[in-house]
């Protein structure tokens, strides 16, 4: 099943990686952006930070954080569609921050990297896209130093029962046809809603990053609870 997951959702992706972005500004309301802008604010960025960022997609929370990093940080994506790589390295042709970033291919359930490795590891709108949270969790937790932190910034469900069903409605009914209008195929925007429909709430991933070992966890919800920021301590 594990694996099935895995190979849907780089097929997924593949498809949409040029208009992932695109898509992601209509399909939020731009609300994406804020949730980003304030996940920022929350994380421990210094000038000399190392970052792994997982699944990072077209890069756009990479570049974010390398724009934080001095000259001697340093920020690494990996995501193990090479479409949506693609699209970062085209991207990265052209940053000024380029000289502190790299983009990797590699697989989230199985970091290449060493123990103890960064400070601070980030995922951004894909755990719920992931084989199994809890071993991704453990991987990021295992490759951040200690006194370093993991971070999940991703979509949730909201507490409020009126705004969830109001939510639900338009995740269920009206985005994928959103989708299809723009993309031209249902299909990947119909996965969205189904892969949140079996992802833990905020108040249960939060059980989650305390039960891999992470310590001092916070959540917050986000846009009335429709997103949620997760930090936890190694």
């Amino acid at each position: 099943m594990q694996g099935d997951k895995a190979t849907y959702v780089h097929d997924v992706f593949s498809k949409i990686a040029r208009q992932y972005d695109t898509m992601n500004s209509v399909l939020s309301f731009q609300q994406h952006r804020l949730w980003r802008n304030f996940a920022m604010r929350q994380l421990p960025i210094q000038s000399n930070s190392h970052i792994l960022d997982v699944a990072a997609g077209t890069g756009a929370w990479t570049f974010a954080m390398a724009r934080r990093v001095g000259s001697e940080g340093r920020v690494v994506g990996l995501d193990f569609t090479e479409a949506m790589l693609d699209v970062a390295k085209e991207r990265l042709a052209t940053s000024p921050d380029k000289d502190k970033i790299q983009f990797i291919h590699g697989n989230a359930m199985d970091l290449p990297f060493a123990d103890d490795t960064f400070d601070i590891a980030t995922i951004g709108f894909a755990l719920r896209n992931v084989p199994n949270v809890e071993g991704c969790l453990r991987e990021m937790m295992r490759v951040v130093r200690p006194g370093g932190v993991v971070v999940s910034l991703e979509l949730s469900k909201p507490d409020m029962v009126w705004f969830r069903k109001l939510y639900y409605f338009y995740f269920y009914n009206i985005l994928p046809r959103i989708g299809q209008l723009v993309v031209g195929d249902r299909a990947p925007y119909a996965w969205l809603p189904e892969s949140l429909t079996d992802f833990p709430d905020r108040h249960q991933l939060e059980d989650i990053f305390r039960s891999v070992g992470l310590s001092h966890v916070r959540s917050y919800p986000l846009t009335f609870g429709i997103a949620a920021l997760h930090i936890g301590w190694k």
